[in-house]
This record gives structure tokens, sequence and C-alpha cells, in this order.
């Protein structure tokens, strides 16, 4: 359906979209900013409650949830003095939206694979 939506989109609108894409990639690439997505699905936290498992310093977790923040993976509020933060999931849709016009490729291709393998009189393992 997104496809859908960006094939008739402007072309501005097009190149916005590449970018959102480009830049949850890009802060998803890293293993500590997915870790830090995990612990943030369970709700609001704190850049000290978010530092707590990991073995860097507060600064470093800062300079990880501010890629996330500029992906728009994650939001800040101010709460007083606390400032917790929260995953957003529409980038996250987005790109599961892009990934998802290649899964029919790769099924399509596995399922072509297990016709052939068949017709050899080999099964999935590799047994004959």
């Amino acid at each position: 359906m997104l496809a859908q939506c960006l094939a008739t989109a402007p072309r501005h609108l097009r190149q916005q979209a590449r970018h959102v894409l480009s830049r949850t990639f890009a802060a998803l690439a890293d293993p500590t900013r997915r870790a830090l997505l995990t612990h943030l699905r369970e709700g609001e936290l704190t850049v000290s409650d978010l530092s707590a498992p990991f073995d860097q310093t507060l600064a470093a977790v800062s300079k990880h949830l501010l890629v996330l923040e500029r992906a728009g993976l994650v939001e800040q509020r101010r709460e007083g003095a606390r400032r917790p933060r929260r995953l957003v999931v529409a980038p996250l849709a987005a790109a599961e939206a892009w990934i998802a016009r290649y899964r029919k490729f790769w099924t399509g291709s596995l399922d072509r694979l297990d016709t052939h393998l068949r017709s050899n009189g080999k099964d999935i393992d590799g047994q004959g």
C-alpha cells in the first residue's frame, strides 16, 4: 500500500520517503541502537535507564539515541527534569513495507528452487 501511495506521490515526497528509509536503515545498522529500540518497546525510558544494561557511558548512549531521534525512531519529551524517550513505530512500518515488496521476490525464488530440486529427485536438505 505504501508503495502504491509513493508511486503516485509528487517527486519531493518520494525523495523524502527515500531519505526516511535511508536514515532508518542506517540507524538500525548498529547493534547497540537495535538493542536500545528493543528496550524502548517496553515503554518510555530515560538515558540512565537505557544505559544500565550496556557497558557504555551515558554520553555514548546519548549519541546513539541522537541517531535514533534523527531517524525518527525515538522521541524525547520533557517531564520536569526528566527527558524520557519513547519508540516511534512509523519509520519501522515504512521499512517493513519496503522489505515486504522484496519478500515476494525471495519467497518466489525459494519456491522455484524447491520445485527444481524436487524435480531432480532431491529433498530440500540436499538428500536424494
